[in-house]
């Protein structure tokens, strides 16, 4: 791509034009002259702190999502909004069915959703959903909300890209039982048992308010267990205050910067693998040459070898 017509663009994108953001999105994901356009933005970004919605299917993530945007889009703060879809492993494509279920800020110029398939990525989330946020915070939008692949007891990557993480549950399905065994507790920041109006609500926020006195030390952030209905429209003002108190508790603390310095690690490993990736392409097909049938090789062998020969030894 030429460069200076890159450059314009990065010029209207500074200047929050929308057509701008959503042509720098699609280059990222496409892989196209990224790291430049990504050098670009994070020079005048990261600031803005990301709300990531989790939990199994059916949970009611989306819907949470749309009520907490009409609560920003109330007190007249811009949203970007990345929800992230199972892709199909035939057919590569994915329903993108997150966007449907928020029609109501479909033609809000100041809400920006970005619906995107995982593309065979596992966790919840896919490689450029980090960068995708940092694009909507320098496009200008100030709350920025992450909602993963209801995938359940995988979806833990979700830590590496959200500084509040809220993990949906329903009463009734054994969500809250699953949550003990899977780990989830050591994700949530904050607990939301949806659809509240359902029986069993109050049984299962008993549950997890009993795995929490036996898990949380009292020194620092204990999860609060929020019951909401988004049907009735209650419990949404009660989210909100509960994830800006985690906020703030996360600037005050200090883990913001923590959790921040050990997302970069993980950032810079990416990369690290995509080049790895890449390496290991050019000396494999030089070694399909060298050894012939390398089927019948030992891998721990091969690889020794390949690894000696590319890097010196190292």
């Amino acid at each position: 791509m030429n460069k200076d017509a890159l450059d314009q663009w990065l010029v209207r994108f500074f200047e929050r034009d929308r057509r701008a953001t959503a042509k720098l999105i699609s280059w990222v994901e496409d892989d196209i002259e990224r790291a430049y356009i990504m050098r670009c933005v994070l020079k005048q970004t990261g600031k803005q702190m990301v709300l990531g919605i989790t939990g199994p299917p059916g949970a009611g993530k989306s819907s949470l999502v749309e009520a907490l945007t009409t609560l920003y889009r109330a007190k007249d703060e811009r949203v970007g909004i990345v929800a992230v879809d199972p892709s199909s492993p035939y057919s590569g494509g994915a329903i993108l069915g997150d966007r449907i279920r928020m029609q109501a800020h479909g033609t809000d110029r100041d809400v920006f959703i970005r619906s995107m398939g995982t593309r065979g990525h596992l966790g919840g989330v896919t490689r450029s959903t980090s960068d995708i946020l940092r694009i909507l915070e320098g496009g200008g939008y100030g709350r920025l909300l992450l909602e993963t692949v209801g995938v359940g007891q995988s979806e833990l990557e979700i830590m590496q890209m959200a500084d509040t993480v809220v993990v949906v549950l329903n009463p009734g399905t054994g969500d809250g039982i699953q949550a003990i065994k899977a780990g989830i507790m050591e994700v949530a920041d904050v607990f939301v048992i949806n659809k509240a109006d359902l029986p069993g609500a109050e049984r299962m926020k008993g549950d997890i308010e009993m795995m929490l006195n036996l898990s949380c030390d009292g020194l620092g952030w204990r999860p609060p267990v929020v019951l909401t209905s988004v049907t009735n429209g209650t419990g949404v003002e009660t989210l909100f205050e509960k994830t800006e108190a985690h906020q703030t508790y996360m600037k005050t603390s200090g883990l913001r910067d923590e959790r921040r310095k050990h997302r970069l690690r993980k950032q810079v490993w990416r990369h690290w693998e995509d080049k790895l990736q890449a390496t290991f392409e050019d000396v494999w097909e030089t070694a399909q040459q060298k050894l012939g049938d390398i089927e019948k090789e030992d891998p721990y062998e091969v690889a020794a070898a390949l690894w000696a020969e590319r890097f010196k030894g190292g």
